[in-house]
């Protein structure tokens, strides 16, 4: 096994600007990567050159093992340049996170080899499920594997049945390439340049310790602890994850922003000749969606600063807090729909054409809509509940 700690100096500042400098790039790839349904393989490249694989990575594993506030910005900064790029940068990249949380020898079966290397997913609970000697034989179809083109391995989700009838015991199953086939599925009308295609196992043999139960997220007691000890991964699988699902959305509008500024600065209505920059709605969405970008980068900072400081003085983190956190993220894609769709009403007919960044990000921020995680309304409803009395049904927080 070939364990290797990252010697580098490398800092958050860094980072940030490797990915702010990636933007022009990104943009000029966002059309081809819009057209082949697939993030191209050198912008895969460049993340990796730029070491954004590596921030929530493990430094036994040559990653930096930073906090999550780190990560989130690179991904929004990305997110200025291409939402797609972005989403699967923030979907795959977690999955190095997870891995952390699987026992040692999952780990070394991923990046012994190469610590590069990369997992897809699809936590959806579809796996058919067979307990035999040592493991499991699992066979199924997953949804919606985003980045999966360029990822040798995938998590995906099943439930292990009680063999005393209770309650499923929900897993992630860690799949070789090798066991799964890619069903190229994915013609969507926005994130199109996720490549979210479907993931078909038959029959595979899946060894115990190549699984990871939900309830050792919730409960911070993963046996990949025993050697990942730092506070980065006694976090709550649910808090990391769901931001990286959500959190795109803020970047793209930035960049949706910046463009309509600069458009608006400028245009003269065809009719009237009236100026948008004289245009008092277009005033106030552009102050309403700066101060709300703000406030979204503000809590998401504000949250992880707290659940890092429970981490490292392992205080037991409150279940209320985190339900609030959970639905302060839930929230974001909502938020961002509406100011996107204000933005794009207000540059007008001319506005609508392809070639309009505004037009990329307003499909991109309503498909984003469309995830589970990024649905407000069922963890609004556990929340307020839970501060009337009732008890809490959601473990994915």
């Amino acid at each position: 096994m070939r364990v290797s700690q990252a010697k580098t100096s490398v800092t958050a500042a860094d980072l940030i600007a490797r990915a702010e400098a990636l933007i022009p790039a990104l943009r000029a790839r966002a059309m081809q990567c819009e057209a082949d349904c697939k993030v191209a393989d050198e912008t895969i490249r460049d993340f990796q050159e730029a070491g954004f694989f590596k921030i929530l990575q493990p430094k036994r594993w040559g990653g930096y093992e930073m906090d999550p506030e780190v990560f989130y910005a690179v991904q929004m900064k990305v997110a200025e340049g291409c939402m797609s790029s972005a989403w699967v940068l923030g979907v795959v990249a977690v999955h190095n996170w997870q891995l952390a949380l699987f026992d040692a020898q999952a780990q070394a079966d991923v990046w012994s080899q190469d610590p590069s290397t990369l997992i897809s997913s699809s936590y959806m609970p579809r796996a058919e499920v067979t307990p035999v000697e040592g493991g499991y034989r699992i066979s199924g179809r997953w949804g919606f594997s985003s980045g999966v083109d360029h990822c040798q391995w995938a998590f995906l989700g099943g439930l292990v049945p009680d063999p005393e009838g209770g309650a499923p015991d929900y897993r992630t199953f860690l799949v070789p390439r090798s066991d799964f086939e890619i069903d190229y599925v994915w013609d969507t009308m926005g994130l199109r340049g996720t490549g979210s295609q479907d993931v078909v196992v038959r029959d595979a043999f899946v060894p115990a310790y190549r699984t990871h139960r939900s309830k050792d997220g919730f409960a911070a007691t993963s046996p990949g602890l025993k050697v990942n000890d730092a506070p980065l991964f006694k976090l709550p699988f649910g808090q990391i994850f769901v931001r990286a699902v959500s959190s795109s959305s803020i970047g793209a509008l930035q960049g949706a922003l910046d463009a309509f500024r600069g458009y608006a600065s400028k245009r003269v209505s065809s009719n009237d000749f009236s100026r948008t920059s004289d245009d008092p709605d277009a005033q106030v969405v552009i102050a309403e969606t700066a101060s709300a970008i703000d406030e979204m980068k503000t809590t998401l900072n504000r949250n992880f600063g707290v659940l890092m400081g429970q981490a490292r003085s392992d205080t037991p983190y409150d279940l209320e807090q985190r339900l609030m956190f959970r639905f302060q993220s839930g929230q974001i894609l909502d938020r961002c729909a509406e100011l996107i769709s204000r933005l794009f009403y207000s540059c007008g007919a001319q506005g609508t054409y392809r070639s309009s960044p505004l037009v990329r990000t307003f499909v991109d921020i309503h498909t984003g809509r469309t995830h589970i995680a990024n649905n407000p309304y069922k963890v609004a409803r556990n929340y307020g509940g839970f501060m009337l009395g009732n008890p809490n049904t959601d473990t994915f927080i």
